[in-house]
């Protein structure tokens, strides 16, 4: 599914990037780091990230809005290697993560937090 830009990663785009580790950002901001992405896999939806909030005044304002459902969103700050152009955008095929951000309204709508450790999945 392309996303608001008309873009569509491809499947295997980010395979540079597993078994790596990027910062986790509040709204791709890289002055407030809120925690570390511990694990990345892609699995039949996409791109699969596992990741640690840490205890700070953002940090705990996050996961009170997570929990909450009211911020959901996730994004990916990436760079691209490769990709090919399509009618409405770009095919991207090969992607350097940078970093991984909670975000209010992300590029990708599917791209969404699905659980939360020790709470309810929030959406």
């Amino acid at each position: 599914m392309p996303d608001a830009g008309g873009d569509v990663v491809e499947r295997g785009a980010f395979a540079r990037a597993i078994g790596t580790s990027v910062p986790l950002l509040w709204q791709h901001d890289a002055s407030t780091p809120i925690g570390l992405v511990d694990s990345i896999a892609e699995d039949a939806r996409g791109l699969r990230i596992i990741a640690g909030i840490e205890d700070t005044r953002t940090g705990r304002d996050a996961l009170a809005l997570l929990a909450s459902r009211a911020l959901t969103g996730l994004s990916f700050g990436y760079r691209v290697r490769a990709s090919h152009p399509t009618r409405g955008g770009r095919v991207l095929t090969d992607l350097e993560l940078i970093e991984v951000s909670l975000v209010t309204f992300p590029m990708q709508r599917l791209a969404r937090v699905h659980a939360l450790s020790n709470q309810e999945t929030p959406a």
